[in-house]
């Protein structure tokens, strides 16, 4: 089967799912919505019937903010250590002295590529993702080239993922890919993923969290479903406590990027910090 052709049947069977009459997963505290959506069954996807009792292993302790100091840095690492969060997710600029501060430890150094636009060219992205590997991080997040899929060109769109998965690949890195779900219709978003999958990238992830919208516990239902159990699905913008976090999860997500990180493991709930 031909590429398109297959993203075309897997585009079907997904939204088959999650249409009018089909079974939506989501975590229970949704269902209103998700029955307004027109989900005719609800159930948890994946392993989010346990969601568990810390959620410390889910998060990327985030800040991607412009104005960011390098004290700050060095705040978000020793939080980082002591909640024991999976990453730290940095601009590239702040690799070297996150993965010196961070030596030693278990917390991974995260870093993002081609953001919060997606509009590099392949040969940038990779290369961009190669330095951060080269300064420390074992994680990439890049973003995809949303206006290209868009116009469906989908051979450049798995290209640019390809193009840094091979430099993540080289040294046993991550490759998170945003696809900025905002953007994009639902079967756009089905399309993107398998695109990711077919460029061995590690994991799909919502949003930036510098686009008009967030993670949505929908889209990460919508995620989940297309690339199944073996492939990591993020949910990153807009999640600003435990609540929201925990939603997330049960709907299929198996990290979770915020800036709210500390109000999140700690249960505090409605709180009106900050998230990336």
């Amino acid at each position: 089967m031909e590429r398109n052709q297959l993203i075309e049947t897997v585009t079907r069977e997904v939204l088959a799912i999650l249409g009018t009459g089909g079974e939506v997963r989501l975590g229970l505290d949704h269902a209103d919505e998700a029955v307004a959506n027109g989900a005719a069954r609800l159930g948890f996807c994946g392993d989010g019937c346990d969601v568990p009792t810390s959620l410390a292993q889910y998060i990327d302790h985030t800040v991607l903010k412009p104005d960011v100091p390098p004290e700050k840095i060095d705040t978000l690492c020793d939080e980082a250590v002591q909640y024991n969060f999976a990453a730290v997710c940095i601009n590239p600029v702040w690799v070297q002295r996150a993965a010196r501060r961070l030596r030693g430890s278990r917390v991974k150094v995260a870093s993002v590529v081609g953001f919060p636009l997606g509009a590099n060219v392949p040969e940038i992205k990779a290369m961009e993702a190669r330095r951060a590997i080269r300064d420390g991080a074992r994680e990439i997040d890049m973003v995809m080239n949303v206006g290209a899929l868009k116009g469906g060109d989908h051979e450049l769109v798995q290209r640019d993922i390809a193009g840094v998965s091979d430099a993540c690949r080289e040294v046993g890195a991550l490759n998170k890919v945003i696809i900025e779900a905002c953007y994009l219709t639902d079967e756009e978003k089905v399309v993107a993923c398998r695109l990711a999958q077919l460029a061995h990238a590690d994991f799909v992830k919502t949003s930036t969290g510098f686009g008009p919208g967030g993670a949505t516990v929908f889209d990460v239902a919508l995620m989940r479903e297309t690339v199944g159990l073996k492939m990591g699905v993020k949910a990153a913008g807009g999640i600003h406590d435990a609540s929201d976090a925990r939603a997330m999860i049960s709907a299929g997500a198996n990290r979770i990027g915020a800036s709210a990180g500390i109000r999140i493991v700690s249960g505090d709930e409605g709180g009106s910090g900050e998230s990336y």
